[in-house]
């Protein structure tokens, strides 16, 4: 018996069936709870009396009732009722709550009078035979296949699974699992992003070609949809019910390989206070083999879940996915780049394949190929889709074809009217569009570029598109001249650092390793300069600069602020301040000042940074220092120097030696050995100076400049300011304070005392042994 509205209120479902006599006819209506107790129908009434239901739970009732079947939406009203429909007359009064919810109903699975189905599905053809797409005999027979799954088989018949490229190994051994007797459930174990959903798709569309041993060539793979199967379930034993029920369903239908992506989420899924987990429900059909489910999750997930119930873990029979290599990875996308062709309209070439596959995995270190591969080729096809003007043009040509067609029709059926002008407008007007088409089409795809690709990984990683393609070696080539334009007197230094940057660069260096240097010398020369013009230059922000003053780690405890506080202890949820930083920015120039004063535990923890390139933090993801540059500092050793010029193989063996020794006063010999330079800065000399002079007030006039005023100064004043401000115990700080105290505060106190003036030009020169300011 079909659900129908109410005879009565004609908006609820009918769930009471009464007959009655008018004028000698009998006549059969449908009454929902809420109008039968306003009749006093006698049942209804004693029923509500023993179950405690009131009045006012009549509506929540209704409701809950009415959303168990779907809505009342497409109900028709009860014409004639046949009651002995309702299989022996079985709660004769209310034939459908019987259906519903009765020891009969559809929804109990166990019930043996439930109707299962026969053959739902038709016999797959052999290999060698002709592809018919599969024809369910009665698909309201496969209700929980129908509800909760999504047929991976049908969908590779009808091409809409992509190709399945490579990954032959671990497809053999997964029907190799699939062909055993018992516990024959593959659990598919891999980073995200790898390829084990693709796997379990390729299965399918191997099934569809007919390419599986005997044993498979008629099976179907269905994807269960675990999000669907739970919603809905407010009432207890409703999801165990749906569980029992498509395993009941596979289990009649024989036919059947389940695969459930996330396999983890089974533990756990429908669990409340006195009922079972999917999981538990699914141990005993798993173990005897009437069923087959092919899993899929992390490392992570299945040692939290999965690994925790050895009793679950033991029916799956894990497969390793393991990240494809590059090689793989590049035919990979060779395989799949014509789909992102025709849904982008944009030509992807086989060099672009391989260019996408070697910058994700240069650039992108947090996630795996071919995934973050095809995520790059994705969206930079769809960079040059929306940039394209002759694909905007092509889609504004259909539309406007397909509208002048409408309108041709419209008009060829007005017979009223004289159209005959305006049909041949629309006939002009569409051939000159289909001849635009043409040329446009003739002009080919646009095509997918290196530049496209490096402007989308400077979204993702914030590196600028320029450092990305390969005249990044050009620019690497002039590194050292555009340093030494900044750092005065320390050419052997910048020397040292651009060509340890450069080994890095070109892959010469030991892989993983980042680049690092101990930067040594007196206060005042240039080291931190140095590191903040090496952060502008690489990477072209000034933000790409990570810098920690080690005077904060004196503590022991201050290694928590590195990687993260332990489990137990405060702060455990937030992130530590080094690992999260090159988390978001992996390409970064890391500062440790004056490293003398760190904590040895601290530095205990960068032994592994600088030889690994990786390290652990306190919630157990790994950080990957591969694409950054380490630079500690330190004053230590600086008043042992000798008049020698570098360190690092700029220096004499014997001022190495000496400032070696000074740092092993506090640094480990396995510390040391990890550094890949050790640059000694030299002290400055007045001629340095002069150059630094001439720098700083480079600078102060080009500020100048921006506020639309002319700063004039001669070598009188530079003279003046490098010998005045010579000293060997601050160095050019020294000069960076004399140019603040008399020339920036007496340029400040000239413009506001002018201001009415509206000051254009100031000149600087020196009387009397003191600076003299003139403005115009």
């Amino acid at each position: 018996m079909q659900p129908s509205l109410c005879s009565r209120c004609k908006k609820n479902m009918a769930v009471i069936f009464i007959s009655k006599v008018e004028n000698g006819v009998t006549k059969n209506e449908g009454l929902c709870l809420k109008c039968a107790r306003e009749l006093h129908i006698k049942p209804v009434d004693e029923i509500m009396t023993k179950m405690g239901i009131s009045d006012e739970d009549l509506d929540t009732l209704t409701n809950e009732m009415a959303a168990a079947i779907g809505g009342t939406e497409g109900m028709k009203e009860i014409d004639s009722i046949d009651l002995d429909d309702d299989e022996g007359g079985k709660t004769a009064t209310f034939p459908y709550l019987n259906r519903l919810f009765g020891t009969d109903s559809p929804l109990n699975p166990l019930n043996s009078s439930y109707p299962q189905p026969q053959q739902p599905y038709e016999n797959r053809p052999s290999k060698g035979e002709s592809k018919e797409q599969y024809v369910r005999s009665s698909s309201s027979k496969l209700k929980f296949l129908n509800n909760y799954c999504i047929n991976l088989t049908e969908r590779a018949l009808e091409g809409l699974l992509d190709n399945m490229i490579g990954r032959e190994e671990e497809l053999e051994r997964v029907i190799q699992i699939l062909n055993r007797r018992q516990k024959n459930n593959p659990c598919l174990i891999g980073e995200p992003g790898v390829g084990k959903t693709a796997i379990a798709e390729g299965l399918a569309q191997r099934i569809a070609d007919g390419k599986v041993p005997y044993k498979l060539r008629d099976k179907e793979v269905l994807l269960l949809d675990l999000t669907a199967l739970v919603a809905g379930t407010q009432f207890r034993g409703q999801f165990e019910s749906r569980m029992k029920g498509l395993i009941e369903e596979i289990r009649k239908q024989g036919n059947i390989i389940l695969v459930i992506d996330e396999v983890h989420n089974i533990v756990g899924a429908g669990d409340a206070e006195g009922s079972m987990n999917a999981a538990n429900i699914l141990k005993p059909a798993l173990s005897r083999g009437e069923i087959q489910v092919i899993g899929a999750t992390t490392f992570t997930e299945y040692r939290k879940h999965i690994e925790k119930d050895s009793a679950l873990e033991r029916r799956f029979q894990p497969v390793t996915v393991a990240e494809p290599s590059i090689d793989d990875s590049i035919e990979i996308l060779k395989g799949i780049s014509h789909y992102y062709e025709e849904y982008h309209g944009v030509a992807i070439s086989s060099e672009m394949c391989r260019k996408a596959v070697m910058m994700s995995e240069r650039y992108i270190t947090d996630r795996y190929l071919p995934d973050k591969a095809i995520d790059l080729i994705d969206e930079a096809c769809s960079d040059v889709n929306l940039k394209s003007p002759d694909i905007e043009r092509m889609a504004s040509i259909e539309k406007e074809l397909q509208d002048l067609d409408k309108e041709r029709e419209l008009l060829l059926a007005d017979t009223v009217n004289d159209n005959f002008a305006r049909l041949a407008e629309i006939r002009s007007l569409c051939l000159q569009l289909t001849d635009e088409q043409m040329r446009l089409r003739a002009k080919g795809k646009p095509a997918l570029t290196e530049e496209n690709l490096a402007r989308v990984i400077e979204l993702w990683t914030k590196i600028p598109a320029s450092s990305i393609r390969e005249d990044e070696f050009d620019r690497l080539s002039e590194l050292h001249k555009r340093l030494k334009k900044h750092i005065i007197g320390q050419d052997e230094a910048v020397d040292t650092v651009c060509a340890a940057i450069k080994r890095n660069r070109i892959g010469l260096a030991a892989k993983h390793k980042p680049v690092s240097f101990i930067f040594v010398g007196s206060t005042g020369v240039g080291k931190t300069e140095l590191v903040k013009r090496l952060a502008q230059d690489l990477f072209n922000s000034p933000e790409s600069l990570i810098r920690f003053d080690m005077s904060e780690f004196m503590e022991k405890h201050s290694v928590s602020r590195i990687i993260g506080s332990p489990p137990g202890y405060v702060g455990y949820d937030e992130a530590g301040q080094l690992t999260e930083k090159i988390r978001r920015k992996p390409y970064s120039v890391v500062l440790f000042d004056e490293i003398e004063k760190a904590h040895p535990d601290v530095m205990n923890v960068l032994l592994q940074i600088l030889d690994d390139g990786r390290i652990t933090d306190a919630q157990g993801r790994t950080v990957n220092f591969e694409n950054t540059v380490i630079i500690m500092t330190t004053n230590a050793g600086s008043d042992r120097k000798d008049g020698t010029v570098g360190f690092g193989g700029t220096v004499s063996e014997q001022g190495r030696e000496k400032s070696l020794k000074a740092l092993k006063d506090f640094l480990r010999p396995e510390f040391i050995n990890r550094i890949d330079e050790i640059v000694y800065f030299n002290r400055l000399n007045e001629e340095n100076f002069h150059e630094i002079a001439k720098l700083m007030m480079g600078e102060l006039s080009d500020a100048m400049k921006e506020k639309g005023i002319e700063l004039v100064y001669d070598e009188a004043l530079l003279a003046y300011l490098s010998k005045k401000s010579y000293s060997l115990t601050y160095g050019a700080r020294n000069l960076r304070r004399l140019i603040q105290k008399e020339i920036e505060d007496a340029i400040a106190t000239e413009i506001i005392d002018n201001y009415r003036g509206n000051v254009k030009k100031i000149s600087l020169t020196i009387e009397d042994e003191k600076p003299k300011i003139t403005a115009v």
